[in-house]
């Protein structure tokens, strides 16, 4: 018999730097209150720590393994990017160094096949920080393309990172519908995470079959309110990206899976529905998607 979960984190980082000195205490005060996490790499050493993670606890704990777009090439991320300002100025987070990773399809198909391994990503695309020139984009493109067909190897769904703020570098929501459609991804599906496309960006993906997930970011910012409202509730995860971007009520503070809850009951508000509702919903939606 499973965990019974009240809700399910489908997206944390306790495997980050920012949780090295009480992760499992994290993740054990989360578990006390009857909520679940997918820990997500984002290189291969962070995907190996958060299977290790997942190790240590027999329910409620899992991990996923991909290469983000970010660790393709070397860069230096400044903390004000990382997380909403709170009111003091602090944002909670340190910056870090992005090291440069070329993918390893058997590498990573060895951690992919993990018994508490459940998706493959963070993979996709990211305009903002990268992506700038033909090299650049090229390079995201054929990387996520073969995490793409890893996925389908190990027969795990996806879970996809877009961000594209930048007119001039394109429309990365608009490349990544084409990548997906190119490489049939809707037979292995999966989740955009962090989604903050339109709700015209919304319906292309969830026509492929993919879910949608979203942030503490719907808790201070009304740009997504459409799509939260209009996504059919069978396709609609929360998370928290933790330890990046905290809620509203905890703006300025590391991010963790407990506070999850705060995503679904604005979701709950902003579609008129019941929090338990919502947080069923969701639950059920992860399990059933990551076979849970």
């Amino acid at each position: 018999m499973s965990m019974d979960l009240k809700l399910i984190d489908i997206h944390a980082h306790v495997n980050f730097n920012a949780f090295r000195l009480d992760g499992d205490d994290v993740v054990r005060r989360t578990l006390a209150e009857q909520i679940g996490m997918i820990l997500v790499g984002s290189q291969i050493d962070t995907s190996r720590r958060a299977i290790k993670y997942a190790e240590r606890y027999p329910e409620g704990v899992w991990a996923a393994v991909g290469l983000h777009p970010i660790h393709l090439v070397s860069f230096e991320v400044d903390a004000s990017e990382l997380g909403e300002v709170g009111p003091d100025g602090a944002v909670g987070v340190t910056g870090f160094q992005s090291r440069p990773e070329v993918f390893n399809h058997d590498l990573y198909h060895e951690i992919a096949i993990h018994k508490k391994t459940v998706a493959i990503g963070e993979c996709g695309l990211d305009y903002y920080r990268t992506g700038q020139s033909h090299e650049e984009k090229t390079l995201q493109h054929n990387t996520l393309r073969e995490q793409i067909r890893l996925a389908r190897d190990v027969k795990k769904p996806l879970i996809i990172h877009c961000r594209s703020p930048r007119v001039e570098a394109g429309n990365a929501y608009d490349d990544l519908y084409r990548i997906l459609q190119e490489e049939q991804a809707g037979d292995v599906g999966g989740t955009i995470h962090f989604f903050v496309g339109t709700w015209e960006d919304a319906q292309k993906f969830l026509g492929l079959g993919f879910h949608l997930s979203f942030t503490g970011v719907i808790t201070f910012a009304r740009n997504y309110d459409e799509v939260v409202q209009k996504i059919p509730l069978d396709r609609i995860m929360v998370e928290t990206d933790a330890p990046y971007v905290a809620p509203i009520l905890h703006r300025g503070r590391r991010n963790e899976p407990l506070y999850v809850r705060d995503i679904a009951i604005k979701v709950a508000e902003l579609r008129g529905m019941q929090f338990e509702e919502v947080a069923a919903a969701t639950t059920a939606n992860a399990r059933k998607l990551f076979r849970l």
